[in-house]
C-alpha cells in the first residue's frame, strides 16, 4: 500500500513545482515587458530534477532566465552610453557625427558598380533655367554656352518634359516640373543651400535670354577677379531694359555701381544706384546663396522686391554686387509666364500675372520692414532710417 501513496505524492509535488514554475515564469515574462526588475532569487525553491522529468530542458529555462537577468528586466535601464551630439543638425542629435550627412548634391549616380567611380567629374557649378516648350530652341542654344563644369537643371513650368528628350544634352540635364510655377517657387522649394553645397555658384536664370555673345567659363573668372558674390551679366543697350544699373557697358569688364534717374537713389551706394542687379539673370556665389534662399518667402512666388533686398546678404554690398561688361546677354523680354495665367474678371491672364507682382512686390517690402522693426525693438536699439529700400 505504501508505494503507490508514494508515487502519488511524488507526481502530486512535481505537478505542484510544475504549476508554481510556469505560474513564476508568466510573471516573469509579464514583468520584463512592463519593465520590472528581476530578483536574482527568483527561483530558490525549484526543484530542477522534476523540471526536467515534465520534459522541459533545464539548461534551456536557464538560458531564458539568464537573458532577462542581462536585460536588467527593463527597457528603462542605461545599457551603456547613450549618444547625444548637440552641434548635429536638428533631428540628428542621436547619430554619431562621423555618420551625419547634412549636404546633398545634385549629381547623378550610376545603380551599379562602385559609389567612388560614379562621378568622372564633379561640376563645380550649377544653372537653372525655368522653361516652356516654345523656348525649347532658345534654351538649347543657351545651354551649349556651359561647359561640362557645369550641372544643368530645367524647371518646365508647362509640364512638357519629353519634348526635350531629342536635344543630346537633355539626358545629363536634371528636369523637374510642376505646372504654373516661377522659378522663384522652384529655388525655393529645390535648391535649399545644402542641396547646393558642392557648388562654387549657382545661375538662376529666365528662358528669354540670348547668350551668343556669352561665355559661362569667362564669366566665373571675372566674377572671382572681382570679388562678386552676387551678380549678373550686362544686358545689351537695346534689348529690354528697366535699370540703368544692369544696361551693359563697353568700356570696363565690370561695373558696381550707376547714375539714376533724379531722386530715384537716396544713398549712391544702395539701389538701384549700387548693389543692385535684376532678378531675371542673377547669379549667387554659395555663400550668397545660403542667405538669399531664406530671404525668398514661400508664398511670394515672382520675386519682386527681391533685387532691392539682395544687398542684405554681402557686406559691403556695393562691392561685392555688380554687373559682368565683358560677358554681355540680351534680354529677349518673351512675356512667356504670362501666358500660364488665369483669365479673370474680364482680364488677360497676364493681367493677373502682373498685378499679383505688383502686389508681392508691396507685402514683400511690408515684411521686411515688420522684421527690421521687431528686431530692433527686441534688441533695444534705435533703427536707422533706411528700411526697405
Amino acid at each position: 500500500m505504501g508505494t503507490p501513496m508514494k508515487r502519488s505524492s511524488n507526481s502530486r509535488r512535481r505537478n505542484d513545482t510544475m504549476r508554481l514554475f510556469v505560474t513564476t515564469f508568466i510573471g516573469v515574462v509579464f514583468g520584463f515587458f512592463l519593465g520590472l526588475p528581476l530578483p536574482t532569487n527568483l527561483f530558490p525553491s525549484l526543484d530542477l530534477p522534476d523540471i526536467e522529468k515534465s520534459g522541459l530542458s533545464t539548461q534551456a529555462l536557464l538560458n531564458v532566465l539568464n537573458s532577462l537577468k542581462r536585460r536588467g528586466g527593463g527597457s528603462h535601464k542605461n545599457d551603456g552610453p547613450k549618444i547625444w551630439v548637440p552641434s548635429n543638425p536638428r533631428g540628428a542629435e542621436r547619430l554619431p557625427p562621423d555618420i551625419v550627412a547634412s549636404e546633398s548634391d545634385l549629381y547623378t549616380r550610376r545603380l551599379w558598380g562602385l559609389p567612388s567611380e560614379d562621378l568622372i567629374i564633379k561640376p563645380r557649378y550649377l544653372v537653372t533655367f525655368t522653361v516652356g516648350i516654345k523656348q525649347k530652341s532658345n534654351i538649347d542654344a543657351a545651354v551649349k554656352k556651359f561647359s561640362e563644369n557645369f550641372t544643368i537643371m530645367l524647371f518646365h513650368y508647362d509640364g512638357r518634359t519629353t519634348e526635350w528628350d531629342d536635344l543630346e544634352w537633355s539626358a545629363r540635364a536634371i528636369h523637374v516640373s510642376t505646372p504654373k510655377q516661377t522659378k522663384w517657387w522652384y529655388a525655393k522649394r529645390f535648391l535649399h543651400p545644402d542641396i547646393v553645397a558642392p557648388y562654387d555658384y549657382i545661375f538662376i536664370w529666365d528662358e528669354d535670354l540670348g547668350l551668343g555673345n556669352f561665355d559661362a567659363e569667362e564669366y566665373i573668372k571675372l566674377v572671382k577677379k572681382h570679388g562678386l558674390d552676387i551678380s549678373q551679366p550686362g544686358l545689351e543697350p537695346s534689348s529690354g531694359l528697366t535699370w540703368q544699373m544692369t544696361k551693359g557697358r563697353n568700356d570696363t569688364e565690370v561695373h558696381k555701381e550707376t547714375e539714376e534717374r533724379p531722386g530715384w537713389c537716396a544713398d549712391p551706394h544702395l539701389p538701384p544706384c549700387a548693389a543692385f542687379v535684376e532678378i531675371m539673370a542673377p547669379v549667387f556665389s554659395r555663400e550668397a546663396w545660403r542667405c538669399v534662399w531664406h530671404m525668398i518667402q514661400n508664398d511670394l512666388v515672382h520675386g519682386w522686391g527681391l533685387d532691392f533686398a539682395l544687398r542684405r546678404c554681402v557686406e559691403p554690398a556695393h562691392e561685392k554686387i555688380g554687373v559682368v561688361d565683358a560677358q554681355w546677354i540680351v534680354h529677349q523680354t518673351v512675356p512667356s509666364l504670362g501666358s500660364q495665367g488665369k483669365a479673370e474678371n474680364g482680364k488677360a491672364p497676364w493681367e493677373g500675372v502682373r498685378e499679383r507682382c505688383r502686389r508681392e512686390w508691396t507685402m514683400f517690402q511690408d515684411r521686411m520692414a515688420t522684421a527690421e522693426m521687431a528686431y530692433y525693438k527686441a534688441m533695444g536699439i534705435d533703427p536707422p532710417n533706411s528700411t526697405t529700400n
